[in-house]
Order: C-alpha cells, then sequence, then structure tokens
C-alpha cells in the first residue's frame, strides 16, 4: 500500500454494527445515548448519526465497567472521560507490545533485517503492533524497511535472502491478527486476493490485519497468484460484500479479468490497490490509494 500520508477520514459505524460487535441490544444503546450521553458523535454524507471510533471505545469501556458490576451511570461517567489521544487507531487490539522492548525506528528494522535478526524483528514489529496498530507499523516501519531492502538490492544486486526473511517475520506477525474477530461487525465478507501471477500477498494479509483488529470487519484472504475463475468462483460462493484485488507490478495489472467477474445479488463494491493496475478499470471499479483508505472503504462498504 501507498505510503501517502494524506488524512483520510475514518471509518463510521452503524447502530447495528456496533451493537453486534459489542454485544449490547440497539435499544439498548439508544437508552444508554439518551440518558447519559455516550452515543454517536458523527453524521454520515446522507445525515444519518454514526459511532466514530472514539465513540466505539467508550461504549466498549462502558460496557465493561458494567459487567465488573459498576452501574451504567457510573461506567458512563467513568468511559466519557476516558482520555484518547489516538482516536485513528484507539479500536485497534494489536497484542501488547512485548515488556520492556521499545518501537524501533525502521532504520534499526532495516539493519536488523540485513543480519538476518529474526528475534529483533518479532520483537520490533511486536512494539509497533502492540502500541501503534496495524495501519501505522504497515505505513512506518513495514514500507520504510522494504524501501531500503529494495534500494539496497538496486545497489549491490543481492540481498534477495534479506527480502525473504523480513517478509516471513511480517508475515508472521499478521497473520494472527487477520483471524476472525469475535463478534464481526460485517455480515457479508470482504474477500481479498491478487491479481493473476501477482505473488506479493503480503498487503493483503495487512489489510486484513488493519480490517480485523481496527474495525471489527471479517475478511477472507485468497492470497497469491489468484486465478480470474479462482476468484469468480469464490464470489459465487460466499457472495462477499466487497472484493479487493491487489497488483504490485505491472506485468500482473491487466484489468480485464476484473470485468468477467459475476454478478451476485445483492452487489458487492469492487476495489482494487497496488501499483501495478495499468490500462481502463471497469466502470465500477474503485481504486485505493493506501492501506488507511483500503481500511476506511470497505468498512464503509460493509458497515
Amino acid at each position: 500500500m501507498s505510503t501517502e500520508d494524506a488524512p483520510a477520514e475514518e471509518p463510521g459505524y452503524g447502530i447495528g454494527a456496533v451493537a453486534r460487535r459489542l454485544g449490547v441490544p440497539a435499544p439498548t444503546l439508544r437508552t444508554w445515548n439518551l440518558r447519559y450521553g455516550i452515543g454517536p458523535s458523527r453524521r454520515s454524507p446522507g445525515g444519518h448519526r454514526r459511532y466514530g471510533l472514539a465513540d466505539l471505545r467508550r461504549l466498549e469501556e462502558m460496557n465493561r465497567l458494567i459487567h465488573h458490576g459498576v452501574a451504567p451511570a457510573d461506567a458512563a461517567r467513568e468511559a466519557l472521560g476516558l482520555r484518547l489521544d489516538d482516536a485513528s487507531s484507539v479500536a485497534e487490539s494489536a497484542p501488547p507490545a512485548p515488556p520492556g522492548v521499545a518501537v524501533p525506528s525502521a532504520d534499526m528494522l532495516a539493519r536488523a533485517a540485513a543480519v538476518l535478526d529474526g528475534r529483533t524483528l518479532d520483537e520490533g514489529l511486536a512494539a509497533g503492533l502492540g502500541r501503534y496498530g496495524v495501519v501505522w507499523t504497515w505505513q512506518r516501519l513495514v514500507l520504510p524497511v522494504f524501501e531500503t531492502i529494495s534500494a539496497g538490492q538496486e545497489r549491490t544486486g543481492a540481498g534477495i535472502e534479506v527480502e525473504h526473511v523480513f517478509s516471513d517475520r511480517v508475515m508472521a506477525a499478521l497473520q494472527p491478527l487477520a483471524a476472525r474477530p469475535a463478534v464481526p461487525v460485517n455480515d457479508r465478507l470482504a474477500l481479498l486476493a491478487c491479481a493473476e501471477d501477482e505473488q506479493h500477498s503480503l498487503p493483503l494479509y495487512a489489510l486484513a490485519a488493519a480490517l480485523a483488529t481496527g474495525c471489527g470487519v471479517e475478511s477472507r484472504v485468497l492470497g497469491a497468484r489468484t486465478p480470474a475463475a479462482a476468484l469468480a468462483g469464490a464470489v459465487r460462493t460466499v457472495s462477499p460484500g466487497v472484493v479487493f484485488v491487489w497488483s504490485q507490478q505491472g506485468a500482473t495489472g491487466d484489468p480485464a479479468p476484473l470485468g468477467t467477474l459475476p454478478a451476485v445479488r445483492p452487489p458487492y463494491r469492487l476495489m482494487v490497490g497496488g501499483p501495478g493496475w495499468r490500462g481502463e478499470l471497469p466502470r465500477a471499479a474503485v481504486r485505493v490509494g493506501s492501506l488507511e483508505d483500503a481500511v476506511r472503504r470497505i468498512t464503509a462498504a460493509l458497515t
């Protein structure tokens, strides 16, 4: 995904999605809003009230306190006073950073990768994910390290082993986070696949992990080199709400197979990512520019 830092609007959640995520009936959420003022703070372009990430975090805290025996009024007061330093990542639920391990810089991780130091890579990635979440770690650590590795390869013609070790440790860190959320907010899956012959599947796992930990969105990753016929079969099987296809290299970015994907009812949103796409995309396809953009658009389409 691109490292562009253009601000993107955070996902917004309808009351049904929030109710499913928290396991709290929608009427109860409405009561909490009326009685205690703990409810949606945003509005959709159509004027509907939506819960932002900060709203969701406060509701999670209120729900937790109530389950520990705190009276609802007191729980609401505590939740409303909760300090939210970073509303863009507060809902992510990555494992905590290893004790005593500081979040490294990208340069530090690149040096560890250069000497094939898997342990330092594992600890550094876990620290970034635990403190700042998937999107931040991908954009501020993983992508810059890959850029450093690629620059070294162009300069020396060597270093494939460095790329492979770093890719392996990133995949190991992301895969557990991409698992199905305990209470998904979406009824229809996001189906994530690489274009035909595209081997770079790591961005799909980053997207799946960010959707699951940050937004409670369940996805299914089909992985690298997904034939168009296989993707079409998966679409017919699961009737997803979103189909996302990744192309890293120009050789894999032929948009023609996208136009052969089957129509299902209800329809899905078709999205593409990666720098490999060339030519004119199908009219219905939406191109995303970054991991953050993909998370925002997919979540909005499914909730």
